[in-house]
Parts: C-alpha cells; sequence; structure tokens
C-alpha cells in the first residue's frame, strides 16, 4: 500500500486511481466480456489501519506466492495467491487486525469456520482452508475471476434479463444456507460477484456474525450488535437485532434487485422498477415484497423468490401498469418521449446497442425529416414517418 499523501495506482493497469479507490479504466472493461481482471476496490467501511502488503504476509503464507491486494474493506483484505503446490490461483481473506484482540472470537472463529466449511454449492465461494498466521485470522477461498455487482452496476453492464438471472442464482445459493441454518446478514452487491462465464458467486458468508462483536465502524456496529451494511439491512436489523432471521437476507436481496434494474438505492417513496425502465410489471411485485417491512409480509423462502423470478424469465413481458393506464395515444406519446428525450439515460439502447449519446435518436430522427422537407418527396416523407416509428419502438 502506498504511504498517506501518494497517490494511489491501480495494481492491474498502473493508473492513478480515483475517489473511493476505483479506477477508471479497469472499469471501462468489466462486465462479462471484458479483458480486464480484479482492481483495488475498496468497500464498506475503511479499515483503521492499511492492510498488510502481499510482501509483508508472503514470510507467514509459504506455501503460497502472494500476487496481488485485489480487495480491501470492512471485512478485511483479500490477496490473490498461487498455491505452490497444486498451482491454483486462490483468494486468501486476512481479518481486520483489530477483530483478535476480542477474547471471545478465537472461539468464535473456530465454530463458524467449522459452519462455513460445510457450505458446499456452485454459486458459494468455496473455502479451502482457514486459520491463524502473523497473528491474523485468515480464510483461503476460491477465486473468482471476473467483478463483483457493484462495479457491473456502475459501468453500467446490467440487463434487465440478466438480473433476473443473477437473482435467480443468488436465491439458489441463499435457499441453501438458510436450510444449512446459516445467515449472510450482509448481502449485497460487493458480496456477489460474477465469474466470466455469467456464474455467479456469493462471498463473505457468515462474516458479519463472526465480526460483529469485532467492528466499530458503520458497516458492523456495536449497538445492540446490529450486523450488516445500512442500505441493506432490513429494519429488524436495526430495530430488533436479536430476532434476525434468513429473511433479513430476503431484504438485502430486494434492495440489491432494485439496484440491478434502476441503478439506485430503493430510499424514501422510491418508485417501481417498471415506472424507470422497460421491465415486467410482475417485476414490481417480486420486488416490493421482497421489500416490505415487516418480515411476515415478504417472501418466506429465498426459493419462493426464486420461483417467481424464474416464471417473469420465462414468460412474456407484460406492459407496465403505466402504460395501461395511458392508452393508445397516450402510450405513444409516452414512448416518443423517452426516445427523444435528450437528457442522460447510460441505459438507453437502439437495436439493443448502447447509445453513445441520448442525442442520437433526435438526430437521426431530424435527419429523416428535414431529408424529406427538402426533396418534398411523398415517398421520402413515408419514409420519414414510419423511420420515426421504428426509432421510437426500437429505443429501450
Amino acid at each position: 500500500m502506498t504511504q498517506a499523501g501518494t497517490q494511489q495506482r491501480c495494481p492491474k493497469c498502473g493508473d492513478v486511481l480515483g475517489a473511493g479507490g476505483s479506477c477508471a479504466r479497469c472499469l471501462l472493461g468489466l462486465g462479462l466480456g471484458g479483458d480486464s481482471g480484479p482492481e483495488l476496490f475498496v468497500t464498506g467501511a475503511k479499515e483503521s489501519t492499511p492492510p498488510p502488503a502481499p510482501e509483508e504476509l508472503a514470510p507467514f503464507f509459504p506455501q503460497y506466492e502472494l500476487v496481488e491486494l485485489v480487495g480491501r474493506g470492512g471485512m478485511g483484505a483479500v490477496y490473490k495467491a498461487v498455491q505452490k503446490g497444486l498451482q491454483r490461483t486462490v483468494a486468501i481473506k486476512v481479518l481486520p487486525a483489530d477483530a483478535a484482540k476480542d477474547p471471545a472470537f478465537a472461539e468464535r472463529f473456530t465454530r463458524e469456520e467449522r459452519a462455513l466449511a460445510r457450505l458446499d454449492h456452485p454459486n458459494i465461494v468455496d473455502i479451502y482452508d482457514s486459520g491463524i498466521a502473523g497473528g491474523l485470522y485468515y480464510f483461503v477461498m476460491e477465486f473468482v475471476d471476473g467483478a463483483n455487482l457493484r462495479q457491473m452496476v456502475r459501468a453500467g453492464k446490467v440487463e434487465p434479463k440478466q438480473a433476473l438471472s443473477i437473482v435467480s442464482q443468488v436465491c439458489e445459493a441463499l435457499q441453501y444456507a438458510h436450510e444449512e441454518g446459516i445467515v449472510h446478514r450482509d448481502i449485497k452487491p460487493e458480496n456477489i460477484l460474477v465469474d466470466r462465464r455469467g456464474r455467479v458467486k456469493i462471498a463473505d458468508f457468515g462474516l458479519a456474525k463472526l465480526l460483529g462483536a469485532a467492528q466499530t465502524d458503520l458497516t458492523l456496529t456495536r449497538t445492540q450488535q446490529a450486523m450488516g451494511t445500512p442500505h441493506y439491512m432490513a429494519p429488524e436489523q436495526w430495530e430488533k437485532p436479536a430476532e434476525v432471521d434468513h429473511r433479513a437476507d430476503i431484504y438485502a436481496l430486494g434492495v440489491v434487485f432494485y439496484e440491478l434494474l434502476t441503478g439506485e438505492l430503493p430510499l424514501g417513496r422510491f418508485a417501481p422498477p417498471s415506472h424507470k425502465l422497460q421491465v415486467d410489471v410482475k417485476v414490481d411485485e417480486v420486488v416490493l415484497k421482497s421489500l416490505a417491512k415487516e418480515p411476515a409480509l415478504r417472501y418466506q423462502s429465498a426459493s419462493a423468490v426464486r420461483t417467481d423470478v424464474d416464471r417473469i424469465a420465462a414468460a412474456p413481458p407484460t406492459p407496465p401498469a403505466t402504460e395501461l393506464r395511458r392508452g393508445c395515444v397516450g402510450g405513444l406519446l409516452h414512448r416518443l418521449a423517452f426516445a427523444f428525450n435528450p437528457a442522460p439515460n447510460p441505459r438507453k439502447k437502439l437495436y439493443g446497442m448502447e447509445l453513445a449519446s441520448n442525442w442520437i435518436p433526435v438526430g437521426l430522427a431530424t435527419f429523416l425529416w428535414y431529408s424529406a422537407w427538402l426533396t418534398d418527396s411523398f415517398f421520402l416523407f413515408l419514409a420519414a414517418f414510419f423511420g420515426t416509428i421504428l426509432l421510437v419502438r426500437n429505443v429501450k
């Protein structure tokens, strides 16, 4: 890590890191088809002290070759490493140094690591080993070559169809873990990884509970042992932390689902997803039910969420309720306003291709009508009319 006052650089491409520790160049290449691997990405609350550099940890892990620091946050630091004997790429997660100061942590760590080791699911990051080295607790885990959902959302890489697939896979993993008696407690975009083949992997299972009594930051607080990340925490995690069960994960998943679709958090009086983009109105029902304040009004299992999500993905889309209320003329005017509105909208696409500028549809329509006006040709006016209709129908 760099010293205070100096510029931090991305360990992948060498560019100077921006605010929050993100690399603009690498973010442009993120997503399923990108060429860039994981870069230094600060998530959650920052640690009180910088994590050790790979060369500092190397003597404590002689069986591994530590390559680089790939992430850090309230849950600790993650290093990419190569297991020398098997030539296998792994991730080594070193928990915060403050954790070892808790007298009861060693017993809790032993108990929780055994529980986490039982989790064997294709959508959950595998844990290969764990222990203590150099006074630091660590986990050796599967290395996921891809991006987390936070990076994908910021890069504008998540389509509604892909969001449904991601949520379905997360539900499958959560259902399995809940049946094993383990609640994640900190579902958020940073903890959901997508590899280059589109497979979803949930990371940091159980660490919120494990570190709950050892952290004193915004991500994990001491106040009545409330555990989680503020915007993704269910109301009961704030009000009745002792009564939290698996339904808190379902609430957090609802927040993630909304954010995947809209790029925004469901704060205050938020609009349903179908009011913000062209998406099946049935998605609104899934999101809103997952975000119910009372646990009894939410989905009672992750498998129930998955059933509804898969049904939506397999069925033809239902027109948003707002379009049904507008009628034919009102609906057409609404689509015209959406297609030709030059206001910034990073999700707007034409024939499935991302628009470099929101002025492109306006420019194309203007060109068609100007050409027809110059030639005063009836056929060109017809071409301009139908061309405009095609533009309106295909800007989404």
